[in-house]
């Protein structure tokens, strides 16, 4: 049995890659842990160094790395440099000859990943570990498969057989170099596991590939937060054993305890642990210098972590106008890719900071509201009293249509209910326009402007619900047998009969349902943050039909005025806004219209977005009533029970119940969906007590006098 390595680095690049100094010292990095006899055993002739050769030579080297192999043999492929996709989605190692041209890859330059699952494909070692210190690394793993093999009896203390692939990085993520390491952040992390032994998670005085991998990602995920380090396990690969480590060392086992309590302490060490440490290091013998270095080394992640943090939260300070300018966003978002931060990282911070600008600008924007309105009827007061008596008649005539029209409009309204009108962007997909040369497609978007009456519930706080004016009128509920990814459940199609009602401009926010949890209780308690994503302005969800129920019940309380969840037909009447198509804004969909799954295509368009997450509301264009994200970003519940068809469904409009109360019903898709569940036509069902990041909901008032 041999233990054989192959490590290339590639540091020296054509114009249209950038250099990657730190790549060669990587590899030299390795190789020194991989020779050490205390650690990784290889023999010196048994490992193979190329640093920035041309294509052919490394390809040769690839080659000859996985042919004239035994079974029991290990086999070692390390990379690091520039990992390549091209649009197909295929991996390529870059070479010191690698060239783009119109920003695209030319194939020729560099080595196909394709290539090397050939290679290992064919290679006799049942044992082979691949290591990739790149961008893109993930998409190296797509398509490689365990090989069938026969009965191997290795030492125990050996491993398994298989393959095993770690990666810096997922295949859509880049891989960051370290701002401070003279190596790549995820090889520091490899060699550190290694050459210190903390890698050895369970003590047995080896490291396995899978123990490597969990030490390496989880300190990599404490300094770049943006970037995954993944592991892809063919058969028993996992079990791979890599190097040594010392079983006994005081040194390794302090290093251990002092992981183990920043891991719970979030990077801190309490009073009560420095003194369990104090503990420890004197039963092993070890001096305070050396403790304290072992720490700085296990806490350095963290306070770096923490240093990006402040530094975002520093910056975002420094921001003085509020709401921020588009040239603001644009230079945060760079500066959070340059710090490598999530947008779960950033998030916190941005509500932390911007909270009270945003009570300040709205506060500002209700003084400069009511000063411009009385400045306004000044006005107007002013005109009236200069006009001639012809004016003055045409004013009459004037205000006699208003009145005509207002008393058409009075009967929408519950008394005491004064509406206003707003305006409003709604938009239609008109047609697919194919790219250059056939390649690519994207939607034809016809864009205009609509208007609508509602009126502002005030919850307090600055907190206001708006309910758009629903007129009455005859649809034709459930969809076509012709439509697209259509279920039985949606048939037969009925003619249904609606009156006039508001429903609330947007899914309910998780700022509004906060507002309304802090209300008097009527039946049961609320959880006034129940969202799994954060932000006062997103839709609530994870609240059950039973919570909505209650947040009706104590609105309606409150107010005064009826609140409600809207029937199934309320619902789909108000979501179709006199459309007939599958979507209101067309034959298809797109997520420039829409946040739903856009890996997944509904008729011609193209593919297009995946958010994984919900988004603020009222980023989308509103349908033709005036109400936002009908479509996708939330599903909502409705009154209804579920009912397998619309067999003996009411043409009133009315809740449609038969004591089923197993089941309620769920409208309108959501972030996570496919493109087929946003259909204005489609129906769910899920339990009355269930509670998940993809349900919310909004509220209806009637619009009938009584």
């Amino acid at each position: 049995m041999a233990r054989i390595a192959l490590l290339i680095g590639i540091s020296e690049y054509e114009p249209g890659l950038a250099p990657l100094p730190n790549a060669v010292n990587d590899v030299e990095a390795m190789q020194r842990v991989l020779l050490n006899p205390d650690m990784g055993c290889f023999a010196q002739e048994s490992v193979t160094v190329l640093k920035n050769p041309p294509r052919k030579e490394m390809e040769r080297a690839i080659y000859n790395l996985y042919g004239n192999r035994q079974k029991d043999d290990l086999v070692i492929f390390y990379f690091s440099g520039h990992g390549v996709t091209v649009e197909n989605g295929e991996f390529y190692f870059s070479t010191r000859e690698t060239e783009k041209q119109n920003n695209k890859l030319l194939p020729f330059t560099a080595v196909a990943g394709k290539n090397v699952h050939e290679w290992m494909n064919q290679s006799k070692s049942k044992r082979q570990v691949v290591i990739l210190d790149c961008c893109f690394s993930g998409a190296f793993a797509k398509g490689l498969t365990a090989k069938d093999s026969g009965t191997i009896n290795l030492e125990q203390h050996l491993g398994g057989e298989g393959r095993v692939i770690l990666t810096a990085s997922t295949s859509t993520q880049y891989a960051f170099n370290s701002d401070n390491l003279e190596l790549s952040i995820y090889t520091h992390y490899l060699v550190e596991g290694i050459e210190k032994g903390a890698a050895d998670k369970d003590g047995d005085g080896l490291i396995a590939v899978d123990e490597l991998h969990d030490y390496v990602k989880s300190k990599v995920q404490e300094a770049a937060p943006a970037m995954t380090p993944e592991f892809y396990p063919f058969k028993d690969g996992y079990r791979l054993m890599l190097a040594k480590s010392a079983k006994d060392d005081p040194h390794l086992k302090y290093r251990k305890e002092v992981e183990k309590i920043a891991l719970e302490e979030e990077g801190e060490i309490s009073r009560v642990k420095r003194i369990s440490l104090n503990v420890l290091l004197n039963n092993w013998g070890l001096s305070v210098d050396e403790a304290n270095l072992i720490e700085f080394e296990v806490l350095e992640p963290y306070r770096k972590r923490q240093e990006k943090l402040q530094t975002y939260e520093q910056a975002l300070s420094e921001i003085r106008q509020y709401p921020l300018r588009e040239k603001d966003r644009k230079d945060l978002k760079y500066l959070q890719n340059i710090l490598n931060l999530r947008e779960e990282d950033v998030e916190p911070i941005e509500q932390r900071v911007f909270t009270p600008k945003e009570a300040e600008y709205q506060r500002q924007q209700a003084e400069r509201l009511r000063q411009e309105q009385e400045k306004q009827q000044a006005e107007r007061l002013r005109q009236e009293q200069e006009k001639q008596q012809a004016e003055y008649q045409r004013q009459q005539a004037e205000r006699l249509r208003q009145e005509k029209a207002e008393a058409s409009r009075q009967p929408n309204s519950p008394p005491g209910i004064q509406t206003r009108t707003f305006e409003f962007e709604t938009a239609s997909i008109i047609g697919i326009k194919s790219g250059f040369l056939g390649m690519g497609k994207s939607c034809e978007i016809q864009r205009s402007r609509g208007r609508a009456e509602f009126f502002a519930e005030d919850l307090g706080n600055r907190v206001f619900l708006e309910m758009v004016s629903i007129p009455g009128g005859q649809f034709l509920m459930g969809s076509p047998e012709g439509e697209l990814e259509r279920t039985d459940d949606e048939s037969p199609q009925h003619t249904v009969n609606i009156q006039p009602f508001f429903m609330g401009k947007f899914p309910v926010t998780q700022g509004q349902w906060a507002a309304v949890a802090a209300f008097d209780k009527v039946n049961i308690d609320l959880n006034p943050d129940p969202s799994y994503f954060k932000c006062a302005n997103r839709p609530v969800e994870c609240v059950s039909w039973d919570d909505v129920v209650e947040f009706c019940a104590r609105l309606s309380k409150k107010t005064g005025k009826i609140y409600r969840l809207p029937s199934e037909a309320e619902w789909e009447y108000a979501c179709r806004a006199g459309t007939t198509t599958p979507f209101y804004f067309g034959e298809t969909i797109t997520t420039d219209l829409a946040n739903y799954n856009g890996n997944y295509t509904y008729g011609s368009a193209p593919k297009g977005q995946y958010r994984e997450q919900t988004t603020e509301v009222g980023k989308f264009p509103a349908n033709p009533f005036g109400l936002f994200d009908m479509c996708g970003n939330i599903s909502e519940w409705c009154q209804d029970e579920w009912h397998k068809n619309y067999n003996d469904a009411p043409t009133n409009g009315s809740v449609w119940s038969r004591n089923n109360k197993e089941y309620r019903l769920l409208r309108g898709g959501s972030w996570y969906y496919d493109p087929w569940y946003c259909r204005s036509a489609h129906r769910g069902r899920i339990e009355p007590d269930h509670r998940n990041y993809l349900i919310g909901f909004r509220v209806v008032v009637s619009a009938a006098r009584t």
